[in-house]
């Protein structure tokens, strides 16, 4: 893997994963060389899936894993505003970067699926007030860990107020953790990148748009007067890997996905393939960070192969 570009490992344990499955895919990831492993933030299966043995926190995952592993770097994409009041969010996330040694990376959104937000019991307000939440969560969260120490933090927004914090604890990371930012809205969601994003992700789209969004980012960034370089660009693609077609055949079998619609919207095909399809992403949206979205997470040899023989194709 290079500095310049790497691979990261994102994972849907909703869709039915013990702590122990996470564990095994993180400790893979780790050996076979790749940057970083990730997972969702979500507490209800989606599609056809059972969902067994049921939904894990990502946040209670992540310290888990945190001590368990030594080089990978850690996180969400994305943990919801909605799930968490913003100061605890700060304390969980901090106390995560400080037992994995300065590793986490905090990716949050504004929540969106709601069925998990039924089904547990969370509100679910409307589209407008989420996304508010969602703004002052961000500044809170920054705002505590920026905060120098021995001094207070103070707040005060339409949903949120906070009175002298002590702010505490601190991250390793200083000033913080990245956050990472993302999603396809095309004016507020490129605005609050270009004030609080040290990367933006998008998942799950083609290159056209992912690249005009990358440009509104940009462009918002200018209008604040920072450089836009300073945000990492990114992507997620599902990934399906195989030696040849039976064993593409086979994976793709396995997550319950077609081979020719994997090859048409995501990362699929033999390593070649893959690895001209990322090479083709890296020019036309100047990503530097790819996230491969493991679906099947028993089949660590997967991974394996992905790291040894598409990694080595990527110049």
């Amino acid at each position: 893997m290079t500095e310049e570009f790497k691979l990261r490992i994102f994972t849907e344990p909703q869709q039915g994963a013990t702590y122990d499955d996470l564990l095994r895919v993180a400790r893979t990831t780790e050996s076979a060389g790749y940057d970083a492993f990730f997972r969702s933030d979500h507490y209800l299966r989606m599609g056809d899936s059972s969902g067994l043995p049921g939904p894990t926190d990502a946040w209670l995952t992540l310290a888990g894993l945190a001590r368990e592993t030594s080089r990978l770097r850690l996180g969400t994409l994305m943990s919801a505003a909605t799930f968490r009041l913003p100061g605890p969010l700060a304390v969980s996330v901090a106390q995560a970067d400080q037992m994995s040694g300065g590793r986490i990376e905090f990716g949050i959104g504004s929540g969106w699926y709601e069925e998990e937000h039924t089904a547990y019991g969370i509100p679910f307000p409307s589209l407008r007030e989420r996304f508010q939440r969602y703004a002052e969560q961000l500044e809170i969260v920054t705002g505590l860990w920026s905060t120098p120490s021995g001094e207070t933090f103070d707040y005060s927004g339409t949903y949120y107020r906070l009175d002298d914090s002590p702010a505490l604890p601190k991250p390793v990371q200083q000033p913080r953790p990245p956050v990472l930012i993302g999603g396809a809205g095309k004016k507020r969601t490129p605005e609050l990148a270009a004030r609080f994003a040290d990367e933006f992700n998008l998942p799950f789209v083609d290159q056209e748009t992912a690249a005009a969004q990358f440009d509104r980012v940009g462009r918002a960034c200018t209008a604040i007067g920072r450089n836009p370089d300073e945000i990492v660009r990114s992507a997620a693609l599902v990934l399906c890997v195989g030696k040849d077609e039976a064993q593409l055949a086979r994976r793709a079998e396995a997550i319950g996905r077609d081979p020719v619609e994997l090859r048409a919207n995501g990362l699929a095909g033999t390593p070649e393939e893959v690895a001209d399809k990322i090479g083709q992403w890296r020019r036309n949206t100047g990503i530097t960070r790819l996230y491969l979205q493991v679906l099947d997470l028993s089949d660590l040899d997967h991974i394996e192969l992905v790291a040894a023989e598409v990694a080595n194709r990527l110049d």
